[in-house]
């Protein structure tokens, strides 16, 4: 069966989705997701990638991502979940792999949705009913977007800088963002990018 054709992502920012075989664990202790960032930092800034916004829950991760090149966004999920098995599979004594084998993504029209898929990104934890908000959750991008946490893996997209002149205004009017929940609508087209998204191609997949 020939392989669809690779979606053109660069300048264009993409919804990427990582899940655990069966859905089962891919986190274990904070230090494996320390790791993980660290590695998503490294590739990211090597391959002139954007990470705008992330969540790491426990059995699948999100990820908002800028590439500059077309294959950006697959260099740096190859590589990042290269590494990150290796380090699984060292520290826990275990082989074989990890993740589905192919991350999957979808374009996100910038104006109209991007803030809207970074808070949907960053309300993972609450809507699973991990945590009442999403400040209380430790690993995602919210706390570097909403409170000026220092970041190694965020890069703020110029819609997120368009939000304010200051700094501090920014942090405000990005904040003030999450003080509606959602609309049905608009969760509904989120969802539903989630579920027509793309399959990455086999090399571009991680084990």
């Amino acid at each position: 069966m020939p392989r669809r054709p690779r979606v053109v992502a660069a300048g264009f920012p993409m919804h990427v989705i990582l899940r655990g075989t069966d859905r089962a664990a891919v986190f274990f202790h904070d230090e494996d997701r320390h790791f993980f960032l660290s590695c998503l930092a490294e590739a990211a800034e090597d391959a002139r990638v954007a990470v705008h916004a992330y969540v790491l829950m426990t059995n699948h991760i999100h990820l908002l991502m800028t590439a500059t090149e077309d294959d950006g966004v697959s260099r740096v999920m190859k590589r990042v979940g290269q590494r990150y098995v290796q380090h699984v599979n060292r520290s826990y004594r275990r082989t074989g792999g990890l993740f589905e084998g192919r991350f999957r993504s979808s374009l996100i029209e910038a104006d109209g949705y991007l803030l809207a898929c970074c808070r949907y990104i960053e309300l993972n934890p609450v809507r699973a009913g991990m945590v009442s908000g999403p400040d209380e959750y430790p690993w995602s991008s919210y706390h570097a977007n909403a409170l000026g946490a220092s970041d190694a893996v965020v890069t703020p997209h110029p819609l997120y800088r368009a939000l304010a002149r200051s700094r501090e205004a920014r942090l405000s009017a990005y904040r003030g963002l999450f003080a509606e929940a959602l609309g049905e609508e608009l969760l509904a087209r989120l969802r539903d990018c989630e579920k027509r998204r793309r399959r990455g191609h086999a090399e571009d997949g991680v084990t």
